[in-house]
């Protein structure tokens, strides 16, 4: 006997079926989710530092009990100080990259970079300028065009120019030495001739291991809102680099407390020894690249040289630079790829001083 046969029609399916994707129904509340989401998430980041904050008061004295009042009232200001500089900046930073990474296509940088590596490397230099940011924001951006897909030599050429280049830095350059706009030329000239000749140097010894591919979401994801994507990126890219960021506070912190000034003016009558010992000093102390042209204004002991090189190194290699290169790329990239640059901004420093000063 044949089976009875159910004709009747499928009722349509609800809404609120799982098989059914959440892409296909729109969120009439999504972006007030997501603006809640942003907030939630940036008092997040920022715990961290109002706890050490909080921890640094009512321990304070404690601590104090036990050490030498003076200098661990000099260590939590310096490390306040470098942690304040940089939070600004560094959510700056990491604003650009997300925004980049959720609203920026692929094929922008592809268009506007030349096709030929070694062409985009002073272009992307020169690009520099227009990131009103420290070194902590550049380092986030950096990642996020690499995950774009530009050429690391061109990033990273973008990473040393954007925080030594900026309309701000040179600006308070100018600020720090009044009547002495050789010192801004010098800082723009020698800023500039290290990032690319830094691009050119990756381009040409540069290998693909040393350099960890940066993670983090790439943008673009299929039916994700732009909204969404930018949220995601600023978080990831903002907790990730914070906490490296108060590593090299603490560090760089440390070193002042640690090291008595009477060494310092061991090195400033010396011509040879001035321009690198400025240039290490700059690394140790890791200052704010939009505030260190005062501190080089304040060393008048030394040649102009020297301050000179105080001011291309900071922005480019410092001990909180460092930290947040080894957490984005890794530290066999860091490494490596700050020694070089010190190096070659030294020797930038040194041949610019003594041509324009």
């Amino acid at each position: 006997m044949d089976r009875d046969v159910d004709v009747a029609p499928p009722l349509p399916e609800s809404p609120a079926d799982d098989r059914t994707p959440p892409a296909a129904y729109p969120d009439r509340g999504g972006g007030l989710r997501v603006a809640v989401r942003v907030a939630s998430h940036a008092l997040i980041a920022g715990l961290p530092v109002a706890v050490l904050g909080v921890v640094a008061i009512v321990l304070g004295p404690e601590i104090s009990a036990g050490l030498d009042s003076r200098a661990v009232a000099a260590w939590r200001t310096v490390f306040t100080a470098i942690v304040i500089q940089g939070v600004p900046f560094l959510l700056l930073g990491t604003v650009v990259s997300a925004a980049i990474s959720a609203f920026v296509p692929a094929w922008v940088f592809t268009r506007v970079l030349p096709r030929n590596p070694a062409l985009a490397v002073p272009v992307a230099g020169v690009a520099g300028a227009v990131l009103p940011g420290c070194e902590c924001a550049s380092v986030p951006v950096a990642g996020s065009l690499m995950r774009r897909g530009v050429t690391p030599a061109a990033a990273l050429a973008f990473l040393l120019s954007a925080p030594a280049i900026n309309p701000i830095v040179l600006m308070a350059t100018y600020v720090a030495f009044p009547g002495n706009p050789w010192m801004v030329a010098a800082r723009l000239v020698a800023s500039l001739l290290t990032s690319v000749v830094m691009g050119w140097l990756w381009l040409r010894l540069g290998r693909e291991e040393w350099l960890r591919a940066p993670k983090g979401p790439t943008g673009h994801t299929a039916g994700a809102s732009r909204a969404e994507e930018f949220r995601v990126s600023l978080q990831h890219d903002f907790l990730h680099a914070g906490g490296f960021l108060v590593v090299g506070a603490a560090a760089a912190a440390t070193f002042n407390v640690a090291v008595p000034h009477s060494v310092l003016r061991l090195f400033s009558d010396s011509v040879w020894l001035s321009v690198p010992m400025l240039g290490l000093l700059a690394v140790l102390l890791a200052v704010c690249s939009e505030a260190d042209a005062f501190v080089a204004a304040s060393l008048t002991g030394f040649s102009p040289s020297a301050r000179l090189a105080f001011m291309v190194v900071g922005p480019m290699v410092d001990l909180k630079l460092i930290a947040l290169q080894s957490g984005t790329f890794g530290r066999a990239f860091a490494l490596r790829f700050s020694s070089a640059t010190w190096v070659v901004a030294v020797l930038s420093s040194a041949l610019v001083g003594w041509w324009l000063l």
